[in-house]
């Protein structure tokens, strides 16, 4: 019996029959166009649990990829990124969902037929994979019911009818192999530049005619109308040749310590995300397709309330009223600048070369102390040592780099390498000038001082603080609690459900897609499996990291056959997320 009888008798039955269907099954494509594989790897138990997991293979042939765009890892994933972005397009198209379609009567209702929700970045997915003779598609499939009966022929309609059309024209014909070929080939320029930057000294770059403002606070599409193109100041212009012979010009972010400043709204902030999300590359017509940042690049933020587990914050506060040592700082509830001492030391211990701060969502306290201040507080009565007297020991020490927006303070003008001043999205070097204002600041603040009888300010010198981060080693059976029965899932793309806790990951700030917080749920499985109260923190990620680069993310799974839909997370989001569980314990 083939599929579509199997379905047609199922009619009317009650939904949990629509197991029998478990299992592979040929799919016959229209206008003889050949065949495919349809996989049913797990079948949803009612109408209202997550939608059943199928995979549909297809031979290579069919359609017509050269393999040169296959021949590298790279190329394979640009590729089932098109092919991700094609086959959804084709299914919204034929089944309708989303607030665009006329078809469905709910038009906020998601289609019954998805294989995920690509964003404006290239990342690593499971929902399209290259065997060496098959393309397997990775999808989803809501399997229709009236209550909790199954609709026997509408199944049959949308698996053996709707589906194949869906899988011929997104794959077969009419496959456009010239804009796959420019996909994969921006894929493979774009990862050539990022590798560039670490040899050149560079955090980041930013091309000349980027686009960088986004089209609202909760849009991520870039704002096509009045949108200002970026243009590099002069003085930190530099190229790049690529792969493809593309020659890319604009401004490299050095390394060490780089200070945006510049009014309100004049864009300040807006390039400090285009930097942030540099670290993945992005589709073409984004606007920040030639925006690449280090790939270990880490924003970092005050986040009030988060949990800490022995983390060293000594090098920014000590000698706590309360006697916590704050060499092993353990709270359920960090403060603003205990909180942000945490993100960072842990960001520098998962291996960051370079932190992106925004004073607009850091602590004040933590970030600076004026010379005001300074004098009615001694500095053997204040805890925090704030940022901007530990920034340039962070990057001599620890060689890493810090990129800054200040709006409110000149602070920072004394240690900064280079001063990026912005006026209505433009961009201008203003280094000279900002240490002129901090030269003649402190030779004034000396003469107040003395007039008044004070103290000299504190010395900027900054002599070296030795940031000895030490890389921790969690207990045995921490990630493991006693009262957890199910799997760790995703919530949406900033909360982790695990065990009986929430993990919150709302301020990790570059974690973009819920397909990533859910490798990031497996993840946290797997690791639980490898804590031996032995192996530290960093080095657990990093075998985990590279069991991905072996095995890809269908390594992660707690099944076999299609894993669900998963998207790669840096090691950094995975350790942050690590880190902020309540269970984690340290070892010592």
């Amino acid at each position: 019996m083939d599929l579509a009888q199997l379905l047609t008798s199922l009619d009317g039955r009650g939904y949990g029959d629509y197991k029998r269907i478990r299992g592979t099954h040929a799919l016959l494509l229209p206008g003889s166009s050949g065949h495919a594989a349809l996989d049913v790897d797990r079948v949803q138990v009612d109408p209202f649990a997550p939608p059943s997991l199928t995979r549909v293979r297809l031979d290579r042939v069919q359609t017509g990829i050269p393999d040169d765009l296959l021949a590298d890892r790279a190329g394979r994933i640009a590729a089932g990124d098109f092919l991700t972005r094609a086959f959804a397009r084709a299914a919204s198209a034929r089944l309708g969902g989303g607030s665009s379609s006329p078809r469905r009567a709910d038009r906020d209702t998601p289609p019954p037929i998805l294989i995920g929700t690509p964003g404006q970045q290239v990342l690593e997915r499971t929902s399209v994979v290259f065997t060496d003779a098959e393309v397997d598609m990775r999808i989803t499939v809501a399997l229709p019911a009236a209550g909790r009966r199954i609709k026997g022929r509408r199944a049959a309609s949308l698996l053996c009818e709707e589906l194949p059309q869906i899988v011929l024209d997104a794959l077969v014909a009419p496959l456009d192999l010239d804009a796959l070929r420019a996909h994969v080939t921006l894929y493979r320029d774009q990862l050539d530049l990022r590798a560039q930057l670490k040899s050149r000294r560079l955090v980041s770059f930013v091309a000349d005619g980027a686009l960088l403002p986004r089209r609202s606070g909760d849009s991520d599409l870039p704002l096509t109308d009045g949108g200002v193109p970026f243009r590099s100041p002069d003085v930190l212009k530099t190229s790049f040749d690529l792969p493809s012979g593309r020659r890319v010009s604009g401004m490299g972010v050095p390394e060490g310590i780089t200070v945006i400043i510049g009014g309100g709204y004049h864009g300040k902030s807006t390039l400090l995300r285009a930097i942030e999300r540099g670290v993945y590359p992005h589709i073409s017509g984004d606007g920040r397709e030639w925006v690449l940042s280090r790939p270990d690049a880490v924003a970092i933020r005050a986040e009030d309330g988060r949990s800490t587990a022995s983390v060293d914050i000594s090098p920014f506060i000590n000698d706590l009223p309360s006697g916590a040592d704050t060499r092993t700082f353990t709270t359920t509830n960090a403060s603003g600048s205990t909180s942000q001492a945490a993100n960072l030391i842990e960001a520098v211990e998962a291996g960051a070369s370079a932190l992106l701060i925004d004073e607009d969502t850091s602590a004040t306290n933590f970030m600076i102390r004026d010379d005001r201040m300074r004098r009615l507080i001694p500095a053997h009565r204040e805890p925090i040592t704030p940022f901007v007297d530990r920034v340039r020991a962070l990057h001599d020490e620890r060689g890493v780099s810090t990129v800054l927006v200040a709006g409110g303070s000149g602070a920072f003008f004394d240690v900064a390498d280079h001063v990026i001043a912005l006026d209505a999205y433009v961009p201008d070097d203003v280094t000279e000038q900002a240490r002129t204002i901090a030269r003649e600041n402190d030779a004034s603040v000396r003469e107040d001082g003395a007039s008044a009888g004070c103290e000299d300010p504190p010395d900027q010198s900054h002599p070296r603080l030795h940031f000895a981060v030490a890389s921790r080693v969690p207990e045995a059976g921490s990630l493991r609690p006693a009262d957890k029965r199910k799997f760790a899932r995703a919530r949406g793309r900033a909360t982790i459900q695990y065990g009986r806790d929430d993990i919150d990951l709302s301020a990790v700030l570059q974690l973009v897609d819920t397909a990533q917080t859910q490798a990031i749920a497996h993840a946290l499985e797997r690791l639980a499996d490898s804590i031996d109260a032995q192996t530290t923190l960093t080095d657990a990620v990093a075998a985990l990291d590279r069991l991905i680069d072996d095995g890809g993310l269908d390594a992660l799974s707690p099944h076999p056959g299609h894993p669900g839909h998963l998207a790669r997370p840096r090691p950094q989001e995975v350790a942050a997320a690590v880190n902020r569980y309540r269970g984690l314990r340290i070892r010592g």
